[in-house]
C-alpha cells in the first residue's frame, strides 16, 4: 500500500490516525479496515449502507462473500464490478470489450449507461475512448480535490487533468478498482479509497475543493445532511464545494416523478430538491449560489457531443443554449433538471 494513505487517511469513526498491520488499517481505538490490493476499504460495517454494492464491498473485502450468491445476483453490474481484470478476462465477460469493439476498461464499457446517464446507453460496450467531462472549476494549480462518489473516476480524472491533486471515494470496491486502473492507464497519480460520504476518512481541513456528481441525489434527507456536514468538516477555510443536484420542475425530472406517480423516493431512487431547500442545506457550509448544470435530463455534457447520434446532439445543444441563457434570465434556473450548488466555507 502506498505511503500516501497512511499519511492522509484517518479513522472515519473517531478521526484518529491509522497504522498498517498485516492487511488492515487499524486506529488507536482498535477500529480495523481491510486493505484489498492496496486499496483501503473504510466502510463502517455496523452502519446501514446507502447502496447494495457497499454491502458486497464489505463482504468481498472481509472474505465473507458467497460467490454463488454473487453469480445469481439480479444486478449483473454489481457482479462485474466485484471482479478483478484477470477474472473478467477469464470468464469472458463483456466480449465487446475484448474483440475490438471497445478499447477501454471492461467495467467502464459495461457501466457507462448507469454512471453517465441515459444519453450514453447506446455506447455500452462500444466506447473507444473515455468520456472525460469538462470540470466547471478554474485550473487547479496543485490544489487538493476530493471527488465524493467517484465511481469509475471520470470527474477525479478531469480534475487531475486540470491540475488538481485528486482523490476519489466511492462505496463500491469494483468501481474504485476500475477508477484506479483507468487513472493509471491515463498516466495519472490519483488516489482512490472505498468510503462513505457520511463518514469521510479524512482529517478536518484536508481539501481545497470537494466535488460530487449524481451521488447525494440518491440519499435520504438524513444521509444528505450527514454528507454535507462531512463536506464542511474536510474543507479548508475558504475552500469550495461543487455539488450536482436534481430539481423537481425540469421537463425530464417531472417526467420521472410522474412515472412513479409523485410518491416519495425509496431506497436508491432519485430525490428532487427545490432551489430554496438546496440553498438552506448548503448554507451550512458557507456562502452558497446555484447555477444550471443542464436541461432535459442529468449528465448531459457538451464535452461529449462527439459521442452522440444526431438526435441526441440536438438535446445537448438545446440544453447548452438554455444553460447560457439562464445566466441572464435567472428564472430559468427554476425549470432546470440539474443544478450545481457552489459553496465557500466560512473562515474559522
Amino acid at each position: 500500500m502506498e505511503r500516501w494513505y497512511l499519511d492522509n487517511l484517518v479513522c472515519p469513526r473517531d478521526h484518529n490516525r491509522l497504522e498498517h498491520v498485516s492487511d488492515k488499517l487499524i486506529c488507536l481505538e482498535g477500529h480495523a479496515y481491510p486493505v484489498v490490493d492496496g486499496v483501503p476499504v473504510m466502510l463502517l460495517g455496523d452502519q446501514p449502507q446507502t447502496i447494495a454494492a457497499a454491502e458486497k464491498s464489505l463482504e468481498l473485502a472481509t472474505g465473507r462473500a458467497d460467490q454463488r450468491q454473487i453469480d445469481q445476483s439480479q444486478m449483473p453490474e454489481l457482479y462485474l464490478e466485484s471482479l478483478s481484470i484477470k477474472e473478467i478476462e477469464k470468464k469472458g465477460i463483456i466480449q465487446l470489450a475484448r474483440n475490438g469493439a471497445s478499447k477501454i476498461d471492461p467495467v467502464v464499457a459495461h457501466m457507462i449507461g448507469a454512471t453517465n446517464g441515459n444519453l450514453y446507453k447506446h455506447l455500452i460496450g462500444r466506447l473507444d475512448s473515455y468520456p472525460i467531462p469538462h470540470l466547471r472549476l478554474p485550473q487547479g494549480g496543485g490544489q487538493t480535490f476530493l471527488d465524493v462518489g467517484c465511481n469509475w473516476g471520470r470527474w477525479s480524472i478531469a480534475a487531475a487533468q486540470s491540475g488538481y491533486r485528486a482523490v476519489g471515494i466511492d462505496p463500491q470496491l469494483g468501481a474504485v478498482m476500475a477508477a484506479r486502473r483507468v487513472s493509471r492507464e491515463l498516466g495519472l497519480s490519483n488516489k482512490y479509497v472505498v468510503a462513505d460520504a457520511r463518514y469521510l476518512p479524512f482529517a478536518e481541513r484536508s481539501f481545497d475543493h470537494v466535488f460530487s456528481y449524481s451521488v447525494l441525489q440518491h440519499l435520504s434527507k438524513e444521509n444528505v445532511d450527514a454528507a454535507v456536514s462531512e463536506i464542511a468538516r474536510v474543507l479548508k477555510p475558504e475552500g469550495t464545494s461543487l455539488v450536482q443536484m436534481p430539481t423537481p420542475f425540469g421537463i425530464r425530472t417531472l417526467y420521472n416523478q410522474a412515472r412513479r406517480r409523485f410518491r416519495p423516493a425509496h431506497g436508491f431512487e432519485v430525490r428532487f430538491w427545490t432551489i430554496p431547500s438546496l440553498k438552506k442545506l448548503f448554507s451550512r457550509i458557507g456562502k452558497t449560489k446555484i447555477t444550471v448544470e443542464c436541461y432535459f435530463g442529468t449528465g448531459i455534457q457538451k464535452s461529449d457531443m462527439h459521442l452522440m447520434p444526431a438526435k441526441l446532439k440536438v438535446v445537448v445543444a438545446a440544453s447548452e443554449m438554455l444553460r447560457k441563457a439562464s445566466r441572464f434570465a435567472r428564472p430559468l434556473i427554476y425549470v432546470a433538471d440539474s443544478v450545481y450548488v457552489h459553496s465557500t466555507k466560512r473562515e474559522e
